[in-house]
């Protein structure tokens, strides 16, 4: 298949475009700048795109968005909603208007569709929660109507915690741990739904055939709360895991973000993935720990 990616240079998109040639797809990178031999040049901000150029396309992947991994200011949450909502209404909209139109919409999504719902367990079908994520997720996912519209399948994989050392949270986490001070967030009770990059990118490859729609947890099947998490990188790095980050502490520091990060509790399932017959290369966290540490 000739499959478009958006947000192609991102931590999750760098993944997938080995993974998709390995499975002997035609990735297409879609840049914001200058284009360069084999990808196409698309704008959000302005709704600029290459309609001619995704001519042909058999699927879109979309996992473009601004960073929520900072201080959220009030002109940062503006970006990051504006640029996920913008971003996939662009290409819902092009992807309707093709001939002929791409036969699926692969959208990035996130758990914090959820809002914080302490030890319930989560599946597809659980509602919306509360806060800024279940927010911006909700409009997200609701901005691909265009494309749902016009009869192509649209799939929102809701990520949980992605384990890689070349970014994300893991990665933020290494340091400290590896200086000997790491340690539970907060109580440590709240549940972290994450999944193995090698996970990531099998979902998305799958999810180009696997007849699924709609939303879909792309999360492991085991979470974990947070302190047995932190235990589990202490042990994985041998180092201590016995310093704590308090709540007032994640407050102070990092402000609403790192409330909906750190201290927020989503115990979301991959019902619908294993429903479908997804096998997952990790499913307890001490081998996805063991994947994201082995690879660079």
């Amino acid at each position: 298949m000739k499959v478009a990616v958006t947000g192609s240079s991102g931590l999750i998109g760098s993944a997938l475009l080995p993974a998709l040639a390995a499975a002997g797809h035609e990735p297409v990178p879609m840049v914001r700048n200058d284009a360069r031999p084999g990808e196409l040049r698309w704008d959000p901000a302005t709704g600029a795109i290459d309609d001619a150029g995704l001519a042909g396309t058999d699927a879109i992947v979309n996992l473009a968005g601004e960073s929520i991994a900072a201080r959220w200011t009030e002109d940062r949450k503006r970006r990051i909603l504006e640029s996920r909502v913008a971003g996939t209404k662009l290409i819902a909209e092009t992807a309707a208007r093709l001939e002929p139109k791409p036969s699926v919409l692969l959208c990035a999504s996130a758990v914090g569709f959820y809002g914080s719902r302490g030890d319930d367990e989560l599946t597809e079908t659980s509602a919306k929660g509360d806060g800024f994520l279940a927010a911006v997720v909700g409009a997200w996912e609701a901005a691909a109507q265009p494309a749902r519209d016009a009869g192509i399948r649209v799939v929102h994989l809701r990520h949980g915690l992605v384990l890689s050392q070349r970014g994300g949270a893991l990665a933020r986490l290494l340091l400290p741990f590896r200086l000997g001070l790491g340690g539970r967030v907060g109580s440590g009770d709240q549940w972290w739904s994450w999944v193995a990059m090698e996970d990531v990118t099998a979902a998305y490859v799958s999810l180009l055939e696997l007849p699924l729609s709609g939303p879909v947890n792309l999360v492991a099947p085991e979470p974990a709360r947070n302190r047995d998490f932190v235990k589990s990188v202490g042990r994985a790095l041998h180092r201590p895991a016995v310093l704590p980050f308090p709540s007032l502490a994640v407050r102070a520091v990092l402000g609403e973000m790192g409330v909906a990060l750190l201290l927020a509790s989503q115990r979301a399932l991959p019902a619908a993935l294993e429903t479908g017959g997804l096998e997952f290369r990790c499913r307890t966290l001490s081998e996805g720990l063991e994947s994201a540490l082995s690879r660079g």
